[in-house]
């Protein structure tokens, strides 16, 4: 079976049980893979369930280009109803976890129940195990792989795990692949610890089947070279993600101070990716077969926040840095290095911080119930103390540990006047005020604010998609066109994450019919970059009729007042998104009723058939 390995593997941890299913492959023609394989598979999911009940199911899903001898092709999905929001749960990772399950021969994990005790999924060219993990529980990520490994000596392993964070269930735990690759929004490590799922191993030898290998290693030839050529790749490998910290700052689009101020100009330039370069950058590392190679590897020598290992990037940087008033690099360094052994989010564990330092500067915390924590803005001590008390749910970080509408309740005192969230998730560090396509975007996303499910502001930056009909950059504060242009752009990334591949490519310059030919080749498939985008269409559509049986309407679909107020300084000085004119544009442009809500003629196009 081109293109895909042709099994999925479905586990019940309350029995043991292990069935290999074949893969659908009419599925896969309407859905793809990775994402699109999430949606199908979860939208028989009884969504009235608790997230951390054993009939919560969790999919881990590639696609059809994962694995293949190219850049880019190294991803893999996850999703589930989500702890942290109880919507629609969904993350990304990249690495080698992903190639590898499908060198294993797997297309999907879909596991379910939950074990009496720890285990983990001993995954192996078609064959599954499931083992005690009694010794690992407690354990962090690094702590867990490094055993994982040493357990099976002599053997290529790739590890995916939770760490404590997940153990304990908070409600920001990610799932961490390959040390440091997460897995990192909406909850889906504390789904893992619910089910006492420590790990899943994954080692294959079966390789990669595709169609027309010759002409697939043609057409890598000619990419690689695109890529290699790409201005972007050079900015991506020597600074890395957080490279574009100052760029941004300039636009408007980094928070300051938990979205309260626009100028920082000294502190944000203390933790760009270009600082991290001089100072404690020491090399950069790759996910599989990728040409670019924009992950850092830092080490801070001495100090309280002495530490050596993977470094932070723009999401992390921005988070501990900026919207935090901290400007010490080194402290965001042990800040993210703690996340990563955790399994915590870091943009969601940045976010509810900000949120914390706001309460305590407006008089509802003090020391007395912050263990002792002085959570002025800036404090970097105060700030890694607290990343690793949410992790170890400790103390006040317990409080905290469950995710900012938690932590408002729990609080009281009028703290939901700051609690910035979309739909109960914490947003990305990137401000709609700077790029005004982020308020349709974010109030849109199935998961909450979200910058993967579609990076609008590529648009407004700069990059252009003639393939998509958009051959010109567009205004960054302007309303208009932005919500047609992110239904496009969400059908566009959905067929990315359903193929997998990373969003880097599109700054490596590649585009719509580069990936068409790609799956043409690996799978032999003679369809054209329209049919693409309708299976894009499909799953959008169908992971709103999920939101749709949970009550999300129209009504769910907006920002916190905060991001609606203009700001008096900076790049985006006096401005604001007009989200309820870019919401008309974006429902009607996807066929939605005014209220936000599929209408059977739509669903009937995409042949998506809902029972009422």
């Amino acid at each position: 079976m081109s293109g895909y390995a042709g099994k999925m593997l479905k586990i019940d941890l309350s029995d043991g049980h292990i069935e290999t299913l074949d893969t659908d492959m009419d599925m896969a023609r309407n859905y793809l893979g990775g994402s699109g394989f999430c949606t199908a598979l979860l939208s028989k999911l009884d969504w009235g369930i608790n997230p951390l009940s054993p009939g919560n199911c969790l999919v881990f899903a590639v696609g059809p280009l994962t694995g293949a001898p190219a850049a880019f092709c190294s991803r893999y999905v996850v999703a589930a109803k989500s702890p942290l929001t109880g919507i629609w749960g969904e993350a990304h990772a990249s690495g080698y976890w992903g190639p590898e399950l499908k060198r294993a021969g797997w297309d999907a994990i879909i596991v379910e129940g939950a074990a009496d005790r720890p285990v983990y999924l001993d995954v192996e060219d078609g064959q599954v195990e499931i083992r005690d993990a009694e010794d690992l529980w407690g354990r962090d990520t690094l702590e867990t792989e490094k055993i994982l490994c040493e357990r099976h000596q002599g053997k290529r392993l790739r590890v995916l795990t939770i760490g404590p964070a997940g153990e304990k269930l908070s409600h920001l735990a990610c799932i961490i692949n390959d040390s440091a690759r997460a897995a990192g929004r909406t909850g889906l490590g504390a789904v893992m610890g619910s089910k006492k799922l420590k790990a899943i191993t994954v080692r294959g030898t079966l390789g990669y089947k595709m169609a027309d290998e010759d002409g697939f290693k043609e057409l890598m030839k000619k990419l690689n070279k695109t890529i290699r050529q790409a201005p972007a790749r050079e900015a991506l490998h020597r600074y890395g993600t957080d490279g574009a910290m100052m760029g941004l700052y300039e636009k408007g689009d980094v928070p300051i101070k938990n979205w309260m101020l626009g100028a920082w100009e000294e502190g944000v330039k203390k933790v760009s990716g270009q600082t991290m370069a001089e100072t404690i950058l020491t090399h950069t590392y790759s996910c599989r077969s990728c040409l670019v190679g924009c992950g850092r590897v830092v080490e801070v020598k001495e100090g309280r926040y002495a530490m050596s290992g993977i470094g932070p990037e723009y999401e992390a940087a921005a988070g501990f840095g900026p919207n935090l008033l901290n400007d010490n690099l080194e402290s965001i360094a042990k800040a993210n290095d703690l996340c990563n052994r955790y399994g915590i989010d870091t943009i969601s564990t940045s976010e509810v911080i900000a949120f914390a330092m706001e309460c305590y500067e407006k008089g509802l915390l003090n020391k007395s119930n912050t263990d002792h924590l002085e959570l002025t803005w800036g404090n970097h001590a105060a700030i890694v103390d607290l990343v690793r008390k949410m992790g170890e749910r400790e103390g006040f970080g317990a409080v905290l540990a469950d995710g900012l509408r938690k932590a408002a309740e729990r609080i009281g005192s009028g703290s939901e006047d700051f609690c910035l969230d979309v739909k109960g998730l914490p947003p990305p560090l990137h401000d709609p005020r700077g790029f005004s396509s982020w308020a349709v975007a974010y109030a849109t996303s199935p998961r909450g604010a979200c910058h993967i499910y579609a990076p609008t502001y590529w648009l407004e930056r700069g990059l252009t998609f003639p393939e998509l009909g958009y051959d010109t950059p567009l205004d960054r504060f302007a309303a208009e066109g932005k919500g047609t242009w992110t239904k496009v752009f969400q059908d566009f990334c959905e067929v990315l994450e359903s193929l997998v591949v990373c969003k880097f490519s599109l700054y490596a310059d590649l585009r719509g019919p580069d990936f068409t030919e790609m799956l043409r080749l690996a799978t032999g498939w003679d369809i054209e970059l329209d049919g693409l985008l309708q299976a894009g269409e499909r799953i959008s559509n169908m992971k709103r009729v999920i939101l749709n049986r949970l009550g999300m309407t129209r009504k769910d679909d907006k920002l916190p007042e905060r991001m609606k107020t203009p700001l008096t300084e900076g790049g985006s000085e006096g401005h604001v998104p007009n989200l309820e004119l870019m919401l008309d544009e974006y429902y009607q442009a996807r066929g939605w009723d005014e209220n936000g809500v599929p209408t059977h003629k739509k669903l009937r196009s995409l042949g998506i058939i809902v029972k009422s």
